[in-house]
């Protein structure tokens, strides 16, 4: 339960200014224009990994951090952007932070190495750092009442999911016949997009009160945050004993606990902890951590087992994707149905078992398995599963804590979430990737190759890993090797998938014993004290 607040309520603020129906709406419509985006960029480069990997020469490290480039600061900056959409207005930030990926889409799409992509990657990440929480308070901030609350969480959600839908979609189309930058360029314009339709449809709100920029938490957790994916990226590259890992790890640790003691001790915390205190709150937080890396994670195993490993073209391995993300857009009247009437508990347990369910399922079918038709049952499983958790983790989060501190719990949802989202990939790369070569590193004794052959093939594999010599183009070589690459990247991946499984059954757990199947949920709390 909180208790003792840092500053009274006001009797009067932004949040609750009445608002005409056709500004509610715009407000509405740019919100969701603005989370669609930022999904969009969050997942465009799942359908065209193989040819990012192919074209640029990535190496598996390499390949990680192009999705993560834009997942890391989405992650490190939510609670940041969640104060500044607070102080100084949620539409004002909305816009810039449209324009701000805008730009980092433009230095994506004139990439033509791995380091001006993920440079670019992290500009846009940026963007989607502000755009997540801000486009969630935007929207919470003019639904006071639980029916309306409902339907704005649902719409949101499937905005998001539509963004997801959209991604794979247009880049695996675009990549078809173009080169794969053109899918950048094509992002860039719809962020321009979205900043003038958030600039002339939605409502200026905030909450200024009590909020103000916390740089020593800022610091602190981004450190964190940076030294921890840094350490599960590198990893299997460099050694999990090598002392830049050690010390990433020692770094993580370090300053984590800064950050809490920092945020412990400030008049006006980024983030407050005895938020923390709120169960429900402080499962939701960890339910997104664990099962947003089991949904990714399982995502980008699935993105590299049809790009990569199978060599799929971008628009056959968009199209599972795409099966996953539609199925949200179609379950939304069920959505807020649920949220009204049965509250986040029950959504979020079935939700992740579907989750869990699916990825189990994708795991059992054979490696060179290329129909779609055997894999629609394990993708409509996550896409459903998906739906469900993300709509009643916010509802969960944002719901338990009073109307003034919706900006601060939605900063928060997003950063848990895109931590998780953003260990994902990582985890499940450092995983995958650290068994593959294991079973090469063997496997390549026994390949019956010459002495030059072997030198080269180990070259290849210690300079880039598994997924660099699955895609070399070795000549003969390459085809003697494509038997024993193929079954090691299978072997790796599959146990990704284990992995992912079972975070979104752990996710289930914590659900089904923290929130529980009570009925009701999207009621906003009313006053800081009543949270509980």
């Amino acid at each position: 339960m909180v208790s003792t607040p840092a500053y009274d309520p006001p009797a009067a603020s932004a949040e609750a200014a009445p608002t005409a129906p056709a500004r509610h709406t715009g407000t509405i419509v740019a919100g969701c224009l603005a989370v669609c985006l930022a999904q969009i960029g969050l997942v465009l480069p799942a359908a065209i990994n193989g040819e990012m990997q192919r074209t640029l020469q990535t190496s598996g490290a390499e390949l990680t951090w192009i999705s993560d480039a834009f997942l890391v600061p989405a992650a490190v900056l939510a609670l940041t952007f969640g104060v500044v959409g607070d102080r100084y207005g949620r539409k004002k930030l909305v816009v810039g932070a449209a324009l701000l990926a805008a730009v980092g889409y433009l230095v994506s799409a004139t990439s033509d190495t791995p380091a001006q992509l993920i440079t670019g990657q992290a500009i846009s990440g940026i963007g989607a750092a502000a755009l997540f929480p801000a486009s969630l308070t935007m929207i919470t901030a003019i639904t006071t009442t639980p029916a309306a609350r409902a339907r704005g969480l649902a719409s949101w959600t499937t905005a998001l999911s539509l963004g997801a839908f959209i991604a794979p979609l247009m880049s695996g189309g675009i990549v078809e016949h173009a080169p794969f930058q053109w899918a950048f360029g094509v992002t860039g314009v719809l962020a321009v997009i979205t900043a003038v339709a958030a600039w002339l449809l939605a409502t200026e709100s905030s909450a200024p009160e009590g909020r103000s920029l916390d740089w020593p938490g800022q610091i602190t957790i981004a450190v964190a945050m940076l030294a921890l994916l840094y350490g599960i990226i590198q990893g299997p590259s460099d050694g999990w004993g090598s002392a830049p890992i050690v010390a990433s790890f020692v770094t993580f640790a370090v300053f984590i606990a800064a950050f809490i003691v920092v945020e412990n001790r400030s008049a006006a915390p980024m983030l407050r902890l005895t938020l923390f205190r709120i169960p429900a709150f402080a499962a939701s937080a960890a339910m997104a951590v664990i099962g947003m890396l089991g949904f990714l994670g399982g995502a980008y195993d699935l993105s590299i087992r049809l790009g990569v490993i199978q060599h799929q073209g971008p628009f056959e391995a968009a199209i599972p994707v795409m099966i996953i993300q539609a199925c949200t857009p179609f379950i939304w009247p069920l959505l807020v149905r649920l949220l009204h009437r049965i509250g986040p508990g029950p959504m979020l347990v079935t939700g992740f078992l579907a989750m869990a369910a699916g990825q189990l399922w994708l795991r059992a079918l054979p490696i060179h398995e290329t129909a779609l038709l055997p894999m629609l049952g394990p993708l409509i499983l996550n896409g459903v599963g998906f739906g469900l958790v993300v709509a009643a983790i916010t509802a969960a989060a944002v719901n338990v804590v009073p109307q003034n501190l919706t900006g601060m719990a939605a900063a928060t949802t997003s950063l848990v979430r895109d931590l998780g989202q953003t260990l994902g990939p990582a985890v499940v790369g450092a995983v995958a990737l650290g068994m593959a070569a294991g079973q090469l590193t063997g496997s390549l004794a026994d390949a019956g190759l010459t002495p030059k052959e072997h030198g080269i093939a180990s070259a290849v594999l210690h300079e880039g890993g598994p997924l660099a010599l699955h895609t070399a183009d070795l000549g003969p070589l390459s085809a003697k090797l494509a038997p024993y690459t193929t079954d090691a990247l299978a072997h790796g991946y599959n146990n990704g998938l284990f992995l992912t499984a079972a975070a979104c059954v752990t996710a289930a757990v914590i659900a089904a014993v923290f929130v529980g199947f009570r009925r009701g949920g999207t009621a906003p709390a009313e006053a800081e004290g009543s949270a509980a």
